[in-house]
């Protein structure tokens, strides 16, 4: 959750940032689970013997925790495995620490990056570490977003000037007495503790704690069709189950999230991106050609994301139903 150039998904400020003085306490600390076959192991610790092993027919693949990113992973594991032969590890790790996973060969590709341009420039610029893999074909978006039975009966809810108007009937008892902004993870990238003390808003974040818990929070609001104000952002598969409507904010402007403390503007629309550890990108053949050919559309992931988080589907369950049905999408990714 969903950096984006500074800031921009889905996880303080996608800048440092942006998917955080926050993160950086975090990031150091963050537990890298390894999901294999083979049980569970502290990446902090120890990396994937596979991972950039020679010769090895193998791939890690680093996967972020809100679910079109594990729809990623689950399609482009699939294949490599079904189609193309290899062996594949999946490596469930926080945005920027990720960044660094990659570039020390413990894992061999991120398929969806939001915007990390302090680590672009030190891996992909400096070190040379990491190259691009091209982009993911999905285009994200960070926003403030009230749900749209809501907006239909308080069309003016939907400019952020007026959301003082609404305080009382956003106020929650985890948002001492403000009106709550909704937060996921705090490893995600987010402006909003800055945006509401800039623009003057009586507002309290209130972090659920990840993405799942997000969720669960906002469905049960619209279930009870209270009035909610939440960071959500696109592309989200829960937009097709609870309608929401974006609330604009100051217009975006190249820059204007320049420093997390000052920023007073939207989040930017940020194409989304793949990278691959730069030695497998040179020695690790098809799997390393394929990855970079992987390019699908919003659509796409929305439709393996939602078997995933409503029809209760494995990412492998959900891969393969997918892949079944759109043959004439992926065979050019592997041929």
């Amino acid at each position: 959750m969903p950096e984006t150039r500074p800031a921009t998904r889905r996880s303080a400020t996608r800048r440092p940032t942006t998917r955080r003085a926050a993160l950086a306490a975090l990031a150091a600390g963050t537990a890298l689970a390894v999901l294999t076959g083979c049980g569970a192991a502290d990446m902090t610790r120890q990396s994937s013997p596979y991972a950039a092993a020679r010769g090895a027919k193998t791939v890690t693949l680093s996967v972020q925790s809100w679910v079109g990113a594990q729809a990623n992973t689950a399609v482009a594991g699939y294949l490599l495995e079904h189609e193309l032969g290899y062996r594949v590890d999946t490596v469930q790790v926080d945005e920027v620490p990720a960044w660094d996973a990659l570039s020390q060969g413990r894992v061999d590709a991120i398929l969806e990056d939001w915007g990390h341009p302090e680590q672009q420039k030190r891996y992909v610029e400096q070190k040379k570490t990491i190259v691009s893999g091209g982009d993911l074909g999905v285009t994200g978006h960070i926003g403030w977003f009230v749900p749209t039975y809501f907006a239909e009966e308080h069309p003016d809810v939907t400019d952020w000037k007026n959301l003082g108007k609404y305080t009382d009937q956003l106020r929650t008892p985890e948002s001492r007495g403000k009106g709550q902004l909704l937060d996921g993870s705090p490893s995600y990238v987010t402006n909003d503790k800055a945006l509401v003390k800039n623009l003057g808003l009586d507002l309290e974040v209130v972090f659920a704690g990840s993405e799942a818990a997000q969720i669960t929070q906002i469905r049960q609001f619209a279930q009870e069709k209270k009035p909610f104000l939440t960071y959500w952002y696109k592309p989200q598969w829960l937009f097709e189950r609870v309608p929401m409507t974006e609330v604009k904010l100051p217009e975006y402007t190249e820059g204007c999230d320049a420093d997390p403390e000052k920023v007073a503007c939207a989040y930017p629309h940020t194409p989304l991106r793949k990278y691959l550890n730069a030695r497998f990108a040179d020695e690790g053949g098809r799997a390393a050609a394929f990855l970079k050919k992987f390019h699908w559309t919003v659509e796409a992931q929305n439709e393996v994301a939602l078997m995933i988080a409503e029809e209760k589907l494995t990412p492998g369950q959900a891969a393969r139903k997918w892949v079944e049905r759109h043959e004439d999408v992926w065979r050019p990714w592997v041929g």
